[in-house]
């Protein structure tokens, strides 16, 4: 794929600075030929625009003097996580040893972990303003203001290990890790704890996180949504789920209405990345069990960083619905639901908006 010798230009060579270059490309290789035209479409390939990739590039980029070069490796490793195949697959299509893709998937997902505070954070009070306005909106209703996040676990399939292999094993009768994933009201994640096994509750998962454990957020006054798989929460941090079937009211129905239009942003998200990284989501993740969760976090970090540049992947038909593994609400000690019962009230009071021509602009006593 590559050798060694003189530099025959730019275009010919590994980013290396100044230095003298290491290896030269092979421009006969097809996905490089694309990358290195300048011009071609990036994404049936790598899943990313080409704006997207150069900002990766540059972000992770290091000064070498020696390797493959980092361009390249950056290239190989989103081209596994794209293409759902395999290190033998991938080596065949960059024309370099099977053991030199392994090592460059390992070392530039090292890469990524390192910058993960960087991309996936906690907004600013600035920015915590803009994502419950944006919620308000997704709602349809001021009264969801104070929301700060929304927040679901998905299952990630996985190849079943050798030891405890039924500790994977989900409701659905497939082996699998979880990713809980805490997004603002674009999709962007503020909060991500991966890595429980599949047949581990929502609620035990959201328990042992960090978020949870430490009341890392929302700040006080705000409140994250979640399905029926999670607890109804005041303390330690205030998570908002909808009312149980059945409804009992007109009131409940109508939280419940403008409850799943708010939350089903991390549905969509979720969507997204199923969407962009197939690897994750159409067949088995093809590594060991213990690297999986690494791979998962860098495909989130990766999913931050295209929203950032605007680089949207719209969610595929069947792919916008949640798991569904865990809808078993739970009730606890520490609930929330009288938090729930005020919003809830608030929804359903009569406002000028909702009241009707003839009740406008009176003053009652």
């Amino acid at each position: 794929m590559a050798s060694g010798g003189e530099q025959t230009g730019v275009q010919d060579q590994i980013q290396f600075g100044n230095r003298a270059p290491y290896c030269l490309l092979n421009q006969q290789v097809p996905v490089l030929r694309l990358y290195l035209d300048g011009r071609s479409d990036l994404r049936p390939d790598f899943r990313l625009n080409r704006q997207t990739l150069t900002y990766l590039i540059n972000t992770l980029r290091e000064d070498r003097d020696h390797g493959w070069g980092q361009d390249l490796e950056i290239l190989v490793f989103i081209f596994w996580l794209a293409s759902a195949t395999s290190y033998r697959v991938v080596c065949r299509a960059f024309d370099m040893p099977r053991s030199t893709v392994h090592m460059i998937v390992h070392k530039v997902s090292k890469m990524l972990l390192h910058i993960k505070h960087k991309v996936i954070h906690f907004p600013s009070f600035e920015e915590l303003e803009e994502i419950s306005t944006g919620f308000a909106n997704l709602a349809g209703s001021p009264v969801f203001g104070s929301v700060a996040g929304s927040i679901d676990g998905c299952h990630i399939r996985i190849k079943p290990p050798s030891a405890d292999s039924m500790c994977y094993l989900n409701r659905k009768l497939f082996y699998s890790i979880q990713l809980q994933a805490l997004c603002d009201h674009r999709g962007k994640y503020l909060d991500i704890f991966v890595g429980y096994p599949g047949s581990v509750h929502d609620s035990r998962v959201l328990r042992n996180s960090p978020i949870y454990l430490k009341a890392l957020y929302p700040p006080e006054r705000y409140h994250i949504l979640g399905d029926g798989g999670f607890p109804c929460l005041s303390h330690p941090i205030s998570l908002i789920t909808p009312y149980r079937e059945p409804l009992q009211n007109a009131s409940q129905r109508r939280f419940n209405f403008h409850h799943a239009k708010a939350r089903s942003i991390i549905e969509r998200s979720f969507g997204c990345l199923k969407t962009r990284w197939r690897s994750l989501f159409f067949k088995d993740l093809e590594v060991k069990p213990e690297f999986a969760p690494e791979v998962i976090t860098c495909c989130t970090i990766l999913h931050n960083i295209c929203i950032t540049n605007g680089d949207i992947t719209e969610p595929e038909e069947g792919q916008l619905d949640g798991d569904d593994l865990d809808d078993l609400q739970v009730r606890d000690p520490q609930s929330g639901e009288h938090t729930r019962e005020r919003l809830a009230a608030a929804l359903s009071a009569p406002n000028e908006d909702n009241l009707p021509p003839a009740l406008r602009h009176h003053d009652y006593l």
